[in-house]
């Protein structure tokens, strides 16, 4: 496990030192975690990385104690920009939202959007418009033939 975990902190080193070297406006630990990807795609996951990266996920709450202590050391500058950071960190929230829905909805849609489709153009809605009102449609009938 230690020498897994030297590989993985040393691409983060190659990252940091490639950004430092070349100016690179990059952050060193994304192009040290871009070089460990390129090199796992090459080389394939060995059982033994797979583990250390589940030992890394299961103590990840450990890593999130340096900022909360930072946090707590700053919030005098914290309280003083609170609107800015306010707005940015519910504005990237909401962009994250948008674009993880996005994804899902192009990367998973297809296949719900076909079942959709064979489902209401048996009840003779259509298209995305119709899907939204095709749920009305189906009550509609049911309760006109009901009355």
């Amino acid at each position: 496990m230690l020498f897994h975990l030297t590989v993985i902190f040393g691409c983060q080193l190659a990252g940091e030192t490639l950004t430092r070297l070349f100016a690179l406006p990059l952050p060193g630990p994304v192009l040290g975690m871009a070089i460990l990807f390129v090199g796992l795609l090459v080389f394939g996951l060995p059982e033994p990385f797979r583990r250390t990266g589940e030992v890394l996920i299961s103590n990840l709450s450990l890593l999130f104690v340096p900022a909360g202590v930072g946090v707590m050391l700053h919030g005098a500058l914290i309280s003083a920009d609170w609107l800015p950071i306010a707005v940015g960190l519910v504005g990237s929230t909401l962009i994250t939202i948008a674009v993880t829905a996005h994804v899902m909805q192009r990367m998973g849609g297809s296949d719900e959007g076909s079942e959709e489709g064979n489902d209401e153009g048996s009840d003779g809605g259509g298209g995305a418009a119709g899907g939204a009102s095709g749920g009305q449609g189906r009550e509609g009938p049911e309760n006109a033939g009901g009355r």
